[in-house]
């Protein structure tokens, strides 16, 4: 039974693999995850808030091909914070203090129990997809595969390696783009994808872990 729920729901999951920081969907394309530091635009001043808006804009403008961008939000698990604290609570000899954060304890779990409190996490989806080719055009190629020379394993290797080599340019442009309005980007790579991709498969399961910014 369980080996049937796993076939069932790999057929609603579009990747075939991930390796290099690239997600290879079913269909050839490639995508690059990169993680955005979000900024409070309400804290800025008007001019700096037109000037963060002049920019992306200019930024967008720049762009010869497509860029998703995707905000992620979920309910925030706070169990580790609470273990946290509650280690404090047994290791502080001062028995007021011990109170305090005994107080503090039963509070933040009564207020998340009360309400939801959302954590958000920002991500720009680089896309590299094949050509496509028309279906009079498919005809055509598969009319012609008798006279095609079949590529060899290296051939198809230094073809994948040149689509690797166009979205981690891809990649690199989006970055560099993000960094110079003020927004700290970095590129997911493999552990981090899975992760991220377990978690949105699994929206009632604690999260593996809390996926961060590196700091530069």
């Amino acid at each position: 039974m369980a080996k049937q729920e796993n076939i069932a729901t790999q057929q609603f999951v579009d990747i075939e693999e991930i390796k290099n920081g690239t997600i290879i969907l079913k269909n050839g394309s490639l995508r690059r995850v990169i993680m955005v530091a979000g900024i409070n635009v309400e804290l800025k001043s008007e001019e700096e808030q037109n000037l963060i808006a002049y920019s992306f804009q200019n930024f967008l403008n720049t762009l010869n091909f497509s860029v998703q961008l995707v905000i992620h939000s979920r309910k925030m698990n706070i169990e580790n914070y609470l273990k946290m604290m509650k280690e404090k609570e047994d290791s502080e000899a001062n028995e007021l203090l011990k109170n305090q954060i005994a107080e503090y304890i039963e509070f933040i779990r009564s207020f998340v129990a009360e309400n939801a409190v959302m954590a958000k996490t920002f991500f720009a989806v680089v896309p590299y997809d094949p050509i496509q080719i028309s279906k009079a055009g498919e005809n055509l190629l598969s009319s012609l595969k008798f006279w095609e020379k079949p590529k060899t394993a290296v051939e198809r290797e230094e073809g994948f390696e040149q689509k690797i080599a166009q979205i981690n340019q891809r990649t690199e442009i989006i970055v560099s783009g993000l960094s110079q309005i003020g927004l700290r980007a970095v590129p997911l790579e493999d552990e981090e994808l899975i992760e991220l991709f377990y978690n949105l498969y699994n929206p009632e399961a604690v999260e593996k872990k809390g996926m961060q910014i590196a700091k530069q």
